[in-house]
């Protein structure tokens, strides 16, 4: 699934793991070397750009057509554009607290959490980091649903081919979830696998892939019906009821939100930039650049979308077989989706992974269950490094994200609560705190309430999307049988 995609695997080009407690040892020759000592950092506004639009587009651009299917062609690119516009406005509110102090010659924040330790510390920093982990704990959710769906589609997709549409090729999704999740057991182990620098090639080149096969499909569709679907409120009373009316449009604003989600990188992508001049002005740019590329093609992939289906718009635009030819070309859009979600899974949940394993060495430092490696000879590759906790840890983490995926296998509803969790405290309200702190500004003052009076309405607005998915989850739990989805 942003995406469910964002492209994760962009953080793969950045020069910095997102573990948070980074230590740095000086260096000398500023010719060479940052003020930090750390190696002279070359990033423009174009690959600034290039990142964030690599980060945000990806598989959450699949559930559009639905979210504005629920919103109408008149709320759904408002909403859209406003979503944009706040992401943009709070972006650039967040690239002000890259350096605390000093807006040129402050120190630098490495990561997210490090901006939050640095401006508003406290329990603020564990509230963060709390919200921060619960939300990648469920996106590993979300994808091992999204790969599950797509691979299922695939085998439909060359069942209806070989049975002349004749077949209603209904598949159990719950293999293929167990086969994404024993991949990711495999790959959990090799270390730094997130780090490996083709990855973020390979997930960059499969979001496009999928994304615009997804338009293109729409596009040939309007053409080949020769009219726009859909209306001006959207899904109309009687295909639902009026309390459904409600409920699928607030979720409707959790899967655009998820759509745009993007902040936890945002600071790792301002510390690949060079300056002068400062990182701040240079991120503003890239972000205005990048969030209006974005949001161009998300109009596009969801308008069009809508347009071709109006309000039987599916879920995810290239599994719910309102396509059904040609038949190679959604193998080839499906694949692109496993590919990419296979190692954004791992870019995700690799920071997860490493502050636990942190936190129990610090913790039991005397363990040997627990930090002692065991050598295992492996032929033409060395010896592999084999710690026990970790093997055991990531296995059970994998395992109960695999279960939860077979208990609860509903893209839309798990998209869209995603997107209200991680909204409103990570998009919208550590920034405007931390920008609160950063420039010091007297509360109760103008701009203090204009920045309360936009968190506010951000918080109801991902009060309702939660609200929304939730609604969603109950509904379709009332007719399905746990560990039985079939599509």
């Amino acid at each position: 699934m942003k995406k469910m995609v964002d492209n994760t695997a962009t953080k793969n080009q950045l020069p910095h793991h997102q573990v948070f407690d980074i230590d740095v040892i000086p260096q000398s020759g500023s010719k060479c070397y940052d003020d930090d000592g750390r190696l002279k950092r070359t990033g423009t506004v174009w690959t600034a750009s290039s990142h964030i639009i690599t980060a945000v587009i990806g598989s959450g651009v699949l559930a559009l057509a639905w979210a504005i299917a629920q919103l109408g062609w008149v709320a759904g690119p408002i909403v859209m554009f406003l979503f944009s516009f706040v992401t943009y406005y709070t972006s650039a509110l967040l690239s002000a607290c890259y350096r605390s102090g000093d807006p040129v010659n402050g120190k630098r924040n490495y990561t997210y959490m490090d901006a939050v330790r640095s401006n508003l510390g406290g329990s603020k920093v564990k509230i963060c980091g709390l919200v921060q982990y619960l939300n990648l704990f469920g996106v590993a959710i979300g994808y091992t649903i999204a790969s599950s769906i797509s691979m299922t589609a695939i085998k439909r997709s060359n069942c209806f081919h070989s049975s002349d549409d004749k077949d209603p090729c209904h598949v159990n999704s719950n293999p293929y979830m167990i086969a994404f999740g024993i991949v990711q057991i495999i790959f959990s182990q090799i270390p730094d696998f997130d780090q490996l620098w083709w990855l973020s090639i390979v997930a960059t080149v499969m979001s496009f892939t999928y994304s615009t096969i997804g338009l293109a499909l729409g596009i040939a569709r309007v053409a080949e019906n020769g009219k726009i679907s859909g209306s001006l409120t959207g899904i109309s009373i009687g295909a639902v009821t009026q309390t459904q009316k409600i409920w699928r449009s607030f979720q409707a604003l959790g899967d655009i939100a998820f759509a745009y989600s993007y902040s936890l990188i945002l600071i790792e992508i301002q510390d690949t930039i060079k300056s002068p001049p400062a990182e701040s002005k240079t991120m503003k740019k890239a972000t205005l650049v990048s969030i209006g590329v974005t949001t161009l093609f998300y109009m596009l992939c969801g308008c069009m979308g809508y347009a071709a289906f109006g309000d039987s718009s599916p879920g995810n635009l290239l599994t719910g077989f309102g396509f059904y030819n040609p038949f190679w070309l959604l193998d080839i859009a499906n694949a692109a989706i496993v590919i990419h979600l296979v190692g954004a899974y791992q870019v995700y949940c690799q920071p997860l992974f490493a502050f636990i394993e942190k936190e129990a060495a610090k913790r039991f430092p005397d363990s040997d269950f627990i930090t002692k490696d065991i050598k295992i000879p492996i032929p033409g590759y060395g010896h592999y490094k084999l710690n026990r906790f970790r093997l055991v840890w990531r296995s059970i983490f994998v395992v109960a994200t695999t279960v939860i995926s077979m208990l609860l296998p509903f893209f839309n509803d798990v998209a869209g609560l995603l997107g209200a969790l991680g909204f409103w405290p990570l998009t919208v309200y550590f920034p405007v705190e931390m920008y609160i702190v950063q420039k010091k500004i007297p509360k109760w003052s103008t701009r203090w309430l204009c920045l309360q009076i936009l968190s506010v309405a951000c918080l109801i607005i991902t009060i309702a999307a939660a609200a929304g998915s939730i609604a969603g989850v109950v509904i379709d739990l009332k007719t399905y049988k746990p560990f039985a989805a079939i599509y």
